[in-house]
């Protein structure tokens, strides 16, 4: 059992690999709906992959999830609630998403992250 439980770590971590290279690819897209425009698209882009570097290694995980968690917040707030708001009803589904996500990177730096050495 726990074999199929230490999957969860790789379920959680990839995704957040992929979300960094889509930010790399549709940066021009993405650019049109984020404050801050293509600088941002890829600095989230590399913090994404870089968290999911951490997760897999285990070093600064903690620090990673939570900076995540913050990172998932702010794009459900910033991005995907001014969207909903603004009249496309498609962007609740990327709110309650991003949401989700965020109090899973909670649970992992609370429960499962290794590295202490920045937040303890």
């Amino acid at each position: 059992m726990n074999a199929v439980l230490n999957l969860g770590k790789y379920l959680f971590a990839l995704p957040f690999a992929v979300f960094g290279i889509m930010h790399f690819m549709g940066a021009d897209d993405m650019a049109a709906i984020t404050p801050g425009g293509k600088p941002v698209v890829y600095f989230t882009g590399l913090a994404l992959i870089a968290a999911t570097v951490s997760f897999l290694i285990g070093k600064y995980d903690k620090l990673a999830a939570v900076l995540l968690a913050l990172f998932l917040l702010l794009t459900a707030l910033v991005v995907h609630l001014q969207g909903f708001l603004g009249g496309n009803e498609q962007e609740l589904g990327q709110v309650m998403k991003d949401l989700a996500l965020c109090g899973a990177a909670l649970l992992y730096a609370q429960s499962h992250a290794k590295d202490n050495s920045v937040i303890g």
